[in-house]
């Protein structure tokens, strides 16, 4: 019979992954089917879901149906609107929402499914048409907490970056972090999303980002939170 694990680790694609693999590899733990691994007698489980939201939404779902967890980790790296924020730098969002999902005009003015009552503003899983992760946890407490958006269209240029740098006011922007949020808090699962900034965001220019940075921190990261979360007598506090 298969051992049930405890806590699933959800990266979008295997080069997010690699973060984590890299450490426990270096720390000699055993991976079972290249998924599995234990600290501390914790199960812990590697899922990859796809990049973006479709992907992410559908898989996901079909994962946590099947199974159960305690905890659920979304873990990546994103861009950064934030001057504050550096390149490597990994934080915990707190608050994360869809940008890109309403109706643009032919004034080139946009307004979400919220703002046009398409969407109810307050309808689980939303609150005031965000999705906030109620989760207070004793384990991200040495990060930053920041806000996110999640889109299907990642910024490119400088118009569409400032229109959603006034609108949304996020600290970071990501393809898949409001997905696992609307799934976690409708099938209420506990989760943290974890990020490690690779670039800012910019007029897209790849000569400017550091992914490798990025995912040594995440994988850093991750691993230092793990430890802790299963660690004996360590507890979650949610509100």
């Amino acid at each position: 019979m298969k051992e049930k694990s405890e806590i699933l680790i959800v990266f979008a694609s295997e080069l997010e992954a690699e973060s984590l693999l890299k450490k426990i590899t270096d720390e000699a733990i055993n991976l079972n089917e290249g998924k599995f691994f234990k600290l501390n007698n914790t199960l812990f489980e590697i899922f990859i879901s796809g990049i973006g939201i479709p992907l992410t939404s559908y898989s996901l779902t079909k994962k946590i149906l099947s199974e159960k967890y305690n905890l659920l980790i979304n873990a990546g790296i994103c861009g950064s609107y934030n001057d504050d924020l550096c390149i490597g730098d990994c934080v915990s969002v707190i608050l994360d929402e869809f940008a890109d999902l309403g109706i643009t005009y032919k004034d080139n003015s946009f307004k979400t499914f919220f703002e046009e009552g398409l969407l109810k503003p307050d309808k689980k899983p939303f609150s005031s048409g965000k999705l906030y992760n109620r989760l207070k946890s004793n384990i991200d407490t040495e990060l930053p907490k920041v806000t996110a958006i999640t889109v299907n269209n990642v910024s490119g240029n400088k118009e569409q970056i400032e229109f959603r740098r006034e609108k949304f006011n996020p600290d970071i922007e990501s393809t898949e972090g409001a997905a696992v949020a609307y799934v976690c808090i409708q099938e209420k699962i506990n989760f943290l999303q974890i990020r490690a900034i690779s670039n800012k965001v910019e007029e897209r220019n790849k000569k400017n980002w550091d992914i490798p940075l990025a995912l040594d921190n995440l994988g850093d990261e991750l691993f230092r939170i793990l430890k802790k979360v299963s660690a004996e007598n360590e507890k979650i506090v949610i509100q």
